[in-house]
């Protein structure tokens, strides 16, 4: 046979196929040639979409513990953050990160740091200024690490009872002023009849320590550093220990005076939401205010944890985060508020005014300065009750005696319950001894009784009952040298030891001769210790204590002390003020 030749499938005989059949057989090869691409396509991108979740989410080797410690008001919230997260598997070197948030005051954290004793991974403290003290009272350095970010805010505000709100209108506006002025117990006849000022511990409570420093800037600008020491003498004695029980003692009718308090704008959010009968509203400080601002702070040290922290880090700043601590009352980093601080809820949902926030340096001096001024208090008071004090003060239907009695009474409503005080008086001859002072009072605790009295209330009749000695001198120099020596016998190392003399005459005054001016200098000048501070705070009035103010300036100033003249026997009250802001700085205050 011969070969058959390929080309007569080209040009020779074919058996005829039915038209149809070659159209379906056609377009079925059509079709299957993109659908298999397409499968195959579908096969490479979920190898791919396989190999990068993995490495997102490869937890082969196990878990990658990430330890976070927050303040309790923002610890559920972060819970929540960080089981959404933990759900989501992320993954570091093969390990699923694990989140788990526990709550623990900033204060205990910061101390745990310090002594190299926290096993936390990741910080969120409540406040940077509360980190800048704290980092202040450990010396610097590196004591604490310096945070980095922040996770929500919330601005300190003024808070009162919503059944209250309305009595303060016309009495107490909204701001740092009228709060300080409603709070300084010096001023008798300001707001502070009808409003009472509850506050917040700033060595124990963020929200307490953003208040003060806020209050502090106010008044530094305003020129109001007097009332701003009485205003915190006042406060130290009534603190709340936590928020929550300042907000709910604020729903507690207690006299006639209104109560305004002080706290962050997210506890008032929660006192509402779990006291709803009873509701708090947030009155926004007309000046501004500062916030707790939550700061992140990365503690770990491991290569792989630290990988943990940035994700996490990251997360908090992601809006799935920003809705669920908006939900819980805070602000988002960025000041915006979520619809649970709505108006028709009792708050303000724009940003409030910022003030500036103090350096670190003024963060240390207000922190001093309430710890200095929450000493206990040591005061020995010389009251000159020579004949010139059975003098009228003109325009006032007083004498000098009757005017400085008063107050000075006032005065005894600035010392707390641990206070010690004592009362003489002096002139020439007050006793049998031919000595120049009499022991009215010694000096004690004003809560101890004195045949069945309390001291203080000792104090209060003895000052309404001293009468002044028509023929007596004033026999200042030895008084001074008498006091001053049983202060240093029996000094008090955790008070600040004052010797408090009120006179309205030219200095020393004593017929009999008696210590001299220079003597007493000296005197002064040999027993005055610095490690163990005893101040003389001298304050004269009358028109003879000018001719005295050399010597009275010298005997203050030898002691580390402050002399004043009042040209109004009324302006005593502000010289005892700017006596007690002397406090502050002994012994020290003239550098």
């Amino acid at each position: 046979m011969g070969r058959h030749r390929t080309d007569e499938l080209d040009g020779g005989y074919r058996a005829a196929e039915p038209p149809s059949r070659r159209r379906a057989r056609s377009s079925r090869g059509r079709v299957l040639v993109p659908l298999a691409g397409a499968v195959a396509l579908a096969v490479l991108l979920g190898v791919a979409a396989f190999v990068i979740f993995n490495r997102d989410h490869d937890c082969s080797d196990g878990k990658l513990a990430l330890r976070v410690v927050a303040t309790p008001d923002i610890q559920p919230a972060l819970n929540k953050i960080a089981g959404n997260y933990n759900k989501a598997m992320h993954s570091v070197d093969s390990k699923c990160v694990d989140v788990t948030v526990t709550k623990e005051s900033a204060a205990r954290t910061a101390n745990a740091i310090a002594a190299g004793k926290s096993e936390a991974d990741f910080w969120v403290a409540d406040s940077s200024l509360l980190l800048e003290s704290m980092r202040a009272a450990a010396g610097g350095g590196d004591a604490l690490p310096r945070p980095d970010g922040s996770v929500a805010l919330s601005p300190v505000v003024l808070a009162t009872a919503k059944t209250s709100a309305a009595k303060l209108e016309g009495t107490l506006k909204p701001s740092w002023t009228a709060l300080i002025a409603a709070a300084n117990v010096a001023n008798v006849d300001g707001p502070g009849r009808k409003v009472r000022v509850l506050a917040l511990d700033p060595q124990k409570n963020s929200a307490g320590l953003t208040a003060l420093l806020a209050a502090a800037g106010t008044a530094k600008a305003a020129k109001q550093d007097k009332a701003l020491v009485g205003a915190l003498k006042e406060l130290s004695g009534q603190l709340a220990s936590d928020s929550s029980a300042l907000l709910a003692s604020l729903t507690v009718k207690s006299g006639s005076r209104v109560p305004v308090g002080v706290a962050s704008e997210q506890a008032v959010y929660v006192h509402n939401t779990r006291k709803p009968e009873a509701p708090i509203v947030a009155l926004y400080p007309e000046e501004g205010t500062l916030s707790l601002d939550y700061p992140m702070t990365v503690l770990t040290k491991d290569a792989a944890t630290l990988k943990a922290a940035a994700g996490f880090k990251k997360e908090l700043s992601g809006d799935s985060a920003k809705k669920i601590l908006r939900e819980a009352g805070f602000r988002s980093a960025d000041g915006k508020a979520g619809d649970n601080l709505s108006k028709e809820k009792g708050f303000a949902q724009e940003t409030p005014q910022a003030l500036t926030p103090p350096d670190a340096a003024t963060v240390t001096r207000m922190v001093q300065t309430w710890s200095r001024l929450n000493l206990g208090t040591r005061l020995l008071t010389l009251l000159d009750v020579s004949g010139t004090m059975a003098l009228p003060v003109p325009g006032t239907g007083m004498t000098r005696m009757q005017a400085i009695n008063k107050i000075a009474t006032e005065g005894l409503a600035l010392f707390p319950a641990d206070s010690e005080l004592g009362l003489w008086t002096f002139s020439t001859h007050l006793d049998g001894q031919g000595k120049d002072w009499r022991e009215l009072v010694s000096v004690g605790p004003v809560s101890e009784s004195i045949n069945g009295v309390l001291r203080k209330e000792t104090l209060v009749r003895t000052f309404a009952q001293v009468q002044a000695k028509a023929t007596g001198d004033t026999g200042l120099n030895d008084t001074v040298k008498a006091a001053y020596g049983q202060l240093t016998k029996t000094y008090k190392e955790d008070k600040i030891n004052t010797l408090l003399i009120l006179t309205d005459g030219a200095g020393n005054d004593d017929p009999d001769g008696g210590l001299s001016n220079a003597g007493l200098l000296d005197y002064l000048k040999k027993t005055y210790n610095p490690k163990r501070p005893i101040s003389i705070l001298l304050i004269a009035f009358g028109p003879e204590a000018e001719k005295g103010k050399q010597q009275m300036d010298a005997v203050a100033k030898a002691t580390g002390g402050e002399a004043y003249i009042a040209k109004d026997v009324l302006q005593v009250r502000d010289f005892f003020l700017q006596g007690m802001e002397r406090r502050l700085c002994t012994p020290n205050c003239d550098g």
